[in-house]
Parts: structure tokens; C-alpha cells; sequence
């Protein structure tokens, strides 16, 4: 069994019927595969990925290389989980030392198209979405400012005459 899946996954039965509302919703519930399947490809590291296996084959070393900040573990944890899946497919050759490489399956090349599609999407909107973050922060710093107590003014002492002088 692999790492993050679940022994024996639903399809999600009694699920609830939201009718013509919305047909995207999906279960959210721990079991459910369409979950688990998304949760898979959404993965930063599955992402990256699909992306660098578009039309080639790599070796592990030259995935490790290009994808910066991924560990020797989280590599092989997620090219496992991408070949259960069917979406990469994994042929060794048989040579001193085993030659391994890795490739988008057909179902994985389909997969990739999404992928691109929302990169696109990104890319398209991104001045937008860096708008948004900065009104944003703004909002909240001058909503912070706003909640903090302004500091009470310190009392300077006033001189008084001593007892007994006048």
C-alpha cells in the first residue's frame, strides 16, 4: 500500500445529490477516490512532474535536477504514486548500472493538456491576482493598525512647590 492511499477507497456512494446545482461537486470525505484522486494530482510535486515529462523521457537524476527543492524520498514517493496511477510509466533497462526512465502514459498525456490549461489561466491573470493580494494586505494592515490601542499618553509630572515653601 502506498503512502497517503487508503486500503479499500469508496466511489463515493451516499454521497449527497446536489441535482443540476453543481456537477463538480464531489465528496469530501477522506475515502472518497475522486478525493484522493485529485489530492494526487493537484500535489505540487505531481505537477511539476507531469510538466517536466511532457513528449520525453527522463532518468530520475535529471528529474531530481530540474525539480528544485524536492528531496531523493519525495521523488521516488511520487513517481511511485504517479505510475499506480497509470499517469507515468517507469521502464528499466537491463544494463550495469539499471538504467530507469520515466514517461507520461497516454492517460497521463491527457492529464498534462489540463495542467497547461490552468498554468495558462495563471499566467493570464496573475497581474490580477498580485492586485488582489495587495489590496488585500493593505486591508488587513490598516484593519490591524485600526484594532491596536493607541498607546496612552504618558503622564509628565508637574512640578509642585515643596511643602513648606512659599
Amino acid at each position: 500500500m502506498e503512502e497517503g492511499t487508503l486500503k479499500s477507497p469508496s466511489n463515493c456512494e451516499g454521497t449527497v445529490d446536489y441535482g443540476d446545482a453543481d456537477p463538480f461537486q464531489w465528496d469530501t470525505r477522506e475515502d472518497c477516490q475522486v478525493r484522493q484522486i485529485l489530492d494526487r494530482v493537484a500535489d505540487k510535486w505531481s505537477l511539476l512532474v507531469i510538466a517536466l515529462l511532457d513528449r520525453r523521457r527522463l532518468r530520475f537524476t535529471e528529474l531530481r535536477r530540474e525539480i528544485d527543492g524536492i528531496s531523493q524520498r519525495m521523488l521516488t514517493v511520487t513517481l511511485r504514486q504517479l505510475e499506480r496511477d497509470g499517469l507515468v510509466k517507469r521502464t528499466v533497462h537491463p544494463v550495469v548500472p539499471p538504467r530507469v526512465e520515466y514517461e507520461l502514459t497516454p492517460l497521463g498525456g491527457t492529464l498534462h493538456h489540463t495542467i497547461r490549461t490552468l498554468v495558462s489561466w495563471t499566467e493570464e491573470h496573475q497581474n490580477e491576482i498580485a492586485a488582489a493580494r495587495a489590496d488585500y494586505d493593505a486591508r488587513a494592515a490598516e484593519e490591524e493598525s485600526a484594532a491596536t490601542p493607541a498607546a496612552a499618553p504618558v503622564a509628565t509630572p508637574v512640578a509642585t512647590p515643596a511643602a513648606g515653601a512659599r
